[in-house]
Formats: C-alpha cells, structure tokens, sequence
C-alpha cells in the first residue's frame, strides 16, 4: 500500500499553526519528518513518515 504524499501546507495544517518558518528551521536541524525532494523543487513528505515522527515525539514527551 502506497502511503499519501503531503507538501509542506498540508503538514502545516497537521501540526497546528507551526510555521512555515520553523518547519524548515527543523530540517536545518535535522529534526523535521524526512522529506522528498522532488525535481522541481518541492518538497513532500509521506503521510505514514509524518505519523512516525509525531509518534517518536510523543514517547519523548
């Protein structure tokens, strides 16, 4: 089963009100969700990535 691609608005969307700004600030850090980097550009991230991600900070919570 295939997993949804997201950009980065919609995982905006899903985190709230964090900003476009900071979400990239992350990947700078290395702390974002993993990112694919499309030819053109833009970025998208795989839905089941995302809910890794909010699971992994959850349990640091």
């Amino acid at each position: 089963m295939e997993s949804e691609l997201l950009t980065v608005p919609q995982v905006l969307d899903v985190l709230n009100g964090v900003s476009r700004r900071t979400f990239y600030r992350w990947r700078e850090l290395g702390i974002a969700p993993e990112c694919i980097k499309l030819p053109n550009g833009e970025l998208r991230i795989e839905r089941r990535d995302l809910r890794a991600w909010l699971e992994q900070h959850r349990e640091a919570a």
